[in-house]
């Protein structure tokens, strides 16, 4: 943060927009959940969501998940992305498997049942990972030695995920996130869209990295401009609200101008900060070192609410991440049981209760 011809039996790829993306535009409409206030007449946007990793912990234990889900509807939210993933040994390997970081697919949709029996409106959410990595690498700096397998191993993750996604109706579907190397591949990404379209009918979704959203080749296919939020807001480690503020918004102004000449909604797929000093400085760095500090993260929540707030082309953001223990000691990503909770619960507004159409 912080590839391969059409397989076997595929149908022909389609270039440009194809009419199963109006299709799912239509039905998903119907199923838009209600806004406190929508984007378009105040408050925050329609899609008010929070992340979730599912991480495994060595046991079978859906009831932390459960809890989890529970604690992110009680806050207000009202959409889930449920974070899954699979793992490749290096920058240079052509394999993506399930490992040791990847949840049962019970698990997962026992998640969304969950998320579904407390009127969440779901977006799975699948993210390769990169066990062994130098410096500079990530997973958006992948540099397969064998181009084709790899966009093989790449498409079946993929539609594994795509198919639990239609099984269980989830309203949303990522397609990937922050894989830079891959994002001017533009035919391989056309196949694998026209591939997930026959599967999976709710709305398509990329998760662009913040500084690299201009380059993806393939926005036109897709339902929702998606981008990450972790911009580097300031160099001063005591950057007020209203400096943070003020760089949201040039941020906000370049993000909602790219999405309006595009003619797409924009998702922010992921924003948020350590509880750590410094971290507007690199949010991104999940592993920032320096002392627990979870008033600038309040800061950096209520800098993104005054910035973002009463914007109609944003219709979704996405908190990262509730997983954590949370309170005032934790210095992780989650706002759970810390100041930055209460803007959270103050911009979403009162939870739904139970039994509430989505």
């Amino acid at each position: 943060k912080k590839k391969n011809p059409p397989q076997k039996g595929a149908k022909k790829v389609v270039i440009g927009p194809s009419p199963a993306s109006g299709a799912r535009r239509a039905r998903s409409g119907a199923k838009r959940p209600k806004a406190r206030a929508a984007g378009d007449s105040g408050g925050p946007p329609a899609v008010r969501g929070i992340a979730l990793g599912l991480y495994p912990d060595g046991r079978k234990n859906v009831a932390r998940f459960d809890r989890m889900i529970d604690e992110i509807a009680d806050v207000g939210a009202n959409y889930v992305a449920l974070v899954v993933t699979w793992a490749q040994r290096d920058v240079n390997s052509i394999r993506i498997a399930a490992g040791p970081e990847t949840i049962d697919d019970a698990t997962l949709r026992h998640a969304i049942d969950r998320a579904h029996q407390r009127e969440l409106d779901v977006l799975v959410f699948p993210i390769v990972t990169v066990r062994k990595l130098s410096p500079g690498q990530w997973r958006g700096t992948l540099r397969p030695r064998d181009t084709d397998a790899w966009w093989q191993s790449y498409e079946r993750f993929i539609a594994h995920y795509a198919a639990i996604a239609g099984e269980k109706r989830a309203a949303a579907f990522l397609l990937g996130s922050e894989l830079g190397s891959t994002e001017a591949w533009q035919y391989r990404w056309y196949h694998l869209i026209s591939r997930i379209e026959r599967m999976y009918s709710g709305q398509l979704i990329y998760s662009a990295n913040w500084d690299h959203y201009t380059q993806v080749s393939f926005w036109r296919r897709l339902d929702i401009i998606g981008v990450t939020g972790y911009f580097e807001l300031s160099r001063d480690k005591n950057a007020t609200e209203a400096d943070l503020k003020e760089a949201w918004l040039r941020v906000r102004s370049e993000l909602v101008g790219f999405a309006r000449a595009r003619k797409k909604p924009l998702w922010i797929t992921e924003v948020g900060y350590t509880s750590v000093d410094g971290a507007a400085t690199r949010p991104w760095d999940y592993l920032m070192a320096g002392p627990v500090d979870v008033e600038e993260q309040r800061r950096l929540y209520a800098a993104f609410v005054g910035a973002w707030d009463n914007t109609p082309t944003l219709r979704g953001v996405f908190f990262w991440n509730w997983y954590g223990k949370g309170g005032a000691d934790d210095r992780g990503y989650t706002p759970k049981g810390k100041p930055a909770e209460a803007i959270l619960r103050r911009w979403f507004g009162p939870p739904r209760s139970e039994g509430t159409p989505r």
